[in-house]
């Protein structure tokens, strides 16, 4: 979060975000300058910019200047993260169906059939609730990838970001006490403080 223009840049420039809001009227240095800014330097940061100004030709010359969309305030929460989510959709390269669509998952001795529903880790089955080994086959699908509590309850659980995210801690601890060599120093399913879960590690169809 930053409080103006020049703030804004001063942390696109330190943290190199996945994605950027700005507000158009933000104090200062305004986003439309922001976002100018950062494009003449060659930066490729996804874009969303915020207004209460909605007029067709100010829309078209944002998306001109380099902004990926545009949104008018007051907005609902909720179609901010469909557009941040679309946005992000469009800059990422799909994920090979070596991964999103195949029946077996393998991460070293640890194996996922998804045809099945059943783990194995060395070659000895592993028992899991249903809900854990989805989550652990979504994980295991995107590889190295920071997933947040409330992307989880959205793709595992189907629920609204709006529910308790202890529900997926509770999953993981399960996920953690079965597939970790000790569940206390996890090497798999690592936690990111104040963001969610990774797993860690390279993952292989077949």
């Amino acid at each position: 979060m930053a409080g103006d223009g020049d703030a804004a840049l001063a942390r696109i420039a330190d943290s190199a975000p996945s994605l950027v809001v700005l507000d158009v009227l933000m104090p200062g240095r305004d986003g439309r300058s922001v976002l100018r800014e950062v494009r003449q330097g060659g930066g490729t940061v996804p874009i969303i910019l915020l207004t209460q100004i909605g007029e067709s030709g100010e829309r078209a010359m944002a998306l001109e200047e380099g902004a990926d969309d545009y949104l008018n305030k007051p907005f609902d929460p909720h179609e901010l993260v469909a557009r941040i989510r679309a946005v992000l959709r469009r800059g990422t390269p799909p994920a090979g169906p070596s991964l999103t669509a195949a029946q077996r998952l393998r991460s070293g001795s640890l194996v996922l059939d998804r045809t099945s529903q059943r783990v194995f880790r060395d070659d000895a089955e592993v028992v899991l609730t249903p809900r854990a080994t989805t989550l652990l086959a979504f994980l295991m699908s995107h590889p190295g990838e920071t997933v947040s509590r409330e992307r989880l309850l959205e793709e595992v659980w189907g629920w609204s970001f709006h529910t308790s995210t202890r529900t997926v801690d509770t999953r993981v601890a399960e996920l953690r006490r079965v597939v970790e060599v000790d569940s206390a120093d996890p090497q798999l399913v690592v936690t990111v403080p104040g963001e969610g879960y990774r797993f860690v590690g390279t993952v292989e169809a077949g």
